[in-house]
């Protein structure tokens, strides 16, 4: 089932999540009242009316599209953590992250976006990134490669000598062991700074804008849609552990996503000393 809708028209797809934006997002940006913004785990933790509201049409839509399947949200899992565990299911699921970057949303930063994939057995098979400000779609199939606004997508390599440039989870949000590990990302040659919208980030990687992300936190919503526009844009991610990072859990965290497989190589590096 799931191959002969892969091997379609997914011109759907990406009309339902430019819908979506438009209903529920676009009207809310720059024009959020404060009853619309709520705080979930803290004040960095944030989600508004336009978060629920574009998940819920997501979930109607995607599931309308591909009978059978279910919808893994960032808000449906916050409401009930077991929705989670369809991603260890049989069932192909729709993983969804109505607004990420949220709180850049709250603040009237252009730089969200939405995150749609669609995996089956803890394989991410296709992929959209969507940022409604800028009218840009990233998509991604197994296989078929990534492409930008219809254009093809390649990370490419950076030069020998350059500085890598890398976004990596904010240290004052991670654990203790985490937080050293991303320390060492302080060296020479190195130019971390603390990302934004996850999603972005990976798109820039997949662009070859941005070297290599380092992530701490194994949240499926923010990163199963830029794994794979990176890998088929040619790169690759690997965690502490040495092996690619699992949508279904069970990561050695932090972990990086590059646009070669030797910049991967010498992230986890830094991270391990």
């Amino acid at each position: 089932m799931i191959d002969d809708f892969l091997a379609g028209d997914l011109s759907d797809v990406e009309e339902a999540i430019r819908k979506a934006a438009a209903a529920e997002i676009m009207p809310r940006y720059r024009q959020l009242a404060a009853h619309e913004i709520v705080e979930k785990t803290g004040p960095h933790d944030l989600v508004t009316t336009a978060d629920r509201l574009a998940e819920e049409h997501l979930t109607a839509a995607l599931t309308a599209l591909l009978p059978g399947s279910v919808v893994v949200g960032e808000e449906a899992v916050h409401a009930d953590p077991t929705v989670y565990d369809a991603l260890q299911g049989d069932a192909p699921v729709w993983i969804v992250d109505p607004v990420d970057g949220t709180r850049q949303f709250v603040h009237g930063d252009p730089g969200f976006c939405t995150l749609v994939a669609l995996a089956q057995h803890g394989t991410v098979l296709a992929s959209w990134t969507y940022a409604p400000v800028r009218d840009d779609m990233a998509t991604a199939v197994r296989g078929r490669g990534a492409r930008l606004n219809g254009e093809p997508l390649r990370a490419g390599s950076p030069g020998p000598d350059a500085v890598l440039r890398v976004a990596m989870s904010h240290p004052d949000y991670t654990t203790p062991d985490q937080k050293r590990a991303l320390l060492g990302l302080n060296v020479d040659g190195v130019d971390a700074r603390p990302c934004g919208s996850a999603g972005l980030e990976y798109l820039s990687v997949a662009r070859g804008d941005l070297d290599a992300v380092a992530f701490s936190w194994p949240a499926a919503w923010d990163h199963a849609a830029g794994l794979l526009l990176v890998e088929e844009a040619g790169g690759t991610d690997v965690t502490l552990a040495g092996e690619r990072f699992r949508i279904t859990g069970g990561n050695a965290l932090p972990f990086t996503s590059a646009r070669t497989d030797a910049v991967a190589g010498r992230i986890r590096a830094l991270l391990t000393t």
